[in-house]
Formats: structure tokens, sequence, C-alpha cells
């Protein structure tokens, strides 16, 4: 049998795969597909009476979102704002309440993991507490803090302390038990054990909690901003008392997409710590 060979000077041309079978295009294929029979079924719907009477077609609903998100920053008066500045005030509460729960989810997580004592203190707070309702928090809020801002700030605080925490602990307390046995080994001391070996080992959870927060961090304020007085929960809300029903699909829409921002963010986090545990 004779041996193949190339012959020098050729070059040896790959054959990439027919685009039509790469997943992404196929993925983004049907994604358009979808989104399209969707959009179709809606305008048909709409115009065909189909609906409740008033509700607005597709098309009616995208020249009111492209008008919205080409006019973001307009104002006429404290209640007529544009939806640019009622995002920028519901995301300055999120990023706010969600770094104050962050800060004191995170370190006490760690002690919990680290600590069975601690563990049994702390766990019938976060049982009691986590199934609670945040908007149950909010008439308390109010009463206590007597400002609209800083209550959508704890509601946020309150809502999304709870997987971080959650999380870290476990994490932390399922580290592999080989790790502490060699940093005991050697010597290190307990903050260096857990600054070192502890932390980095837990983290792909602990970004986990974090990317759970965010998501229900940012559920929270749309619903509990429609009691604050600004924000998107108060745009949406506001546009039902106009019954202008494209506005609130429009807010509905960015909503969403913020949303699917956030999200994305934090998968592309949690994708970069979980690389070497991966691979």
């Amino acid at each position: 049998m004779a041996a193949s060979h190339s012959t020098p000077g050729m070059v040896q041309i790959e054959q990439s795969e027919p685009l039509w079978q790469n997943e992404n295009v196929r993925a983004f294929a049907l994604f358009m597909l979808t989104l399209g029979l969707f959009l179709l079924f809606w305008e048909v719907g709409a115009k065909s009476g189909w609906f409740t009477p008033g509700v607005p077609t597709a098309s009616e609903t995208i020249r009111e979102f492209w008008w919205w998100v080409t006019n973001p920053f307009y104002r006429n008066g404290p209640n007529d704002l544009g939806i640019g500045w009622n995002l920028l005030v519901s995301l300055r509460r999120v990023a706010i309440g969600y770094t104050l729960a962050s800060v004191v989810a995170v370190p006490l997580g760690i002690l919990i993991g680290i600590s069975p004592v601690a563990f049994k203190a702390f766990n019938p707070f976060v049982q009691l507490l986590k199934p609670v309702s945040p908007l149950a928090w909010l008439p308390l809020g109010l009463y206590i803090l007597r400002d609209s801002e800083q209550t959508g700030i704890f509601i946020i605080f309150i809502s999304s302390i709870w997987p971080t925490l959650i999380n870290t602990t476990f994490g932390v307390a399922n580290v592999n038990q080989d790790y502490l046995d060699v940093s005991k080994t050697l010597g290190a001391s307990r903050l260096r054990t857990i600054v070192k070996v502890i932390i980095p080992a837990a983290l792909p959870n602990i970004v986990s909690g974090l990317r759970i927060s965010m998501g229900i961090a940012w559920l929270v304020i749309v619903a509990a901003e429609m009691l604050l007085g600004t924000g998107l929960g108060y745009f949406i809300w506001n546009e039902w008392n106009n019954l202008s029903i494209p506005n609130i699909l429009v807010a509905i829409f960015i909503i969403g997409l913020v949303g699917l921002l956030l999200d994305s963010l934090f998968a592309a986090l949690e994708k970069l710590v979980a690389f070497g545990r991966n691979s």
C-alpha cells in the first residue's frame, strides 16, 4: 500500500462545514422564524379582533418602541419623562441595593459555610425570611424610612441577599476536603486558607448566587416602583392610567432586554470563573 504524501509547495485547504450545518446559524434562523411567526400572529390577531378590544397591533407597538428608544431622554415636566430617565432611576436603585446585599451576603455566607455552629445559628433566620415576598416588605419600608428612594433600595437589598448568601454558604461548605488538608499540612493560617483556598474553590457558586440575585433584584424593582413614584415600574403604571397599552408593551420589552443584558454579563463571568473547574 503506497503511503500518501503531499507535494512540496502545495497548500492543503480544509473544507469548512456548510453554513446551514452550523449550530449557531441554525439556532438564529429558528429564532428569527419563531419571532416572525409570533409577530405575524400578533398583527393578524389584533386586526381581526381575535384578542380583547384595544390590543395594539405588532406594527403599532414596534413604531412606539422605535420612538421611545430614539427619544429616551426628553423631559416635559416631572411626570412626563423619557423612558431613558426612568431606566436610569431603576438601574441606580438596583445597583445600590444589590451591591449592599452582595457586600453583606458574601462574607456572611463564607462565615456560615466554614462554621457548623454559625450555620445552625443562622439557618433558621434564612429559612424564615427567604420565602417572604419582597413586596410584603414595602409597607414596612415606607413606614420606617419615609422615603421612596431608600425604600426601593431596601426592597432590592432584602430580596437579593438570599440567593447569594445560600449559594456562597453551599460553595464554601462543599470545598474539597483534600484542598483543606493540604493547606493545613503546609501550615497555612485560617485567614490564608480562606483567601487562597476556600474562596477560589467556592467562586463558581458565589458568582452563580450573584447572578440569581441580580435577576431577582431586576424583577422586584419594577413591581415595587409602581408604588414608589419613579422608575420603569411607575412608567408602566402611569401608562396604564393613560390607557396606553402600546407604551406598556414597550416598557415590558425594554425591561426584558435590560434583564437579558444583565444576565448575559453574569453568565460570561460565571463561565470565566468556572473555566478552571471544567478544564
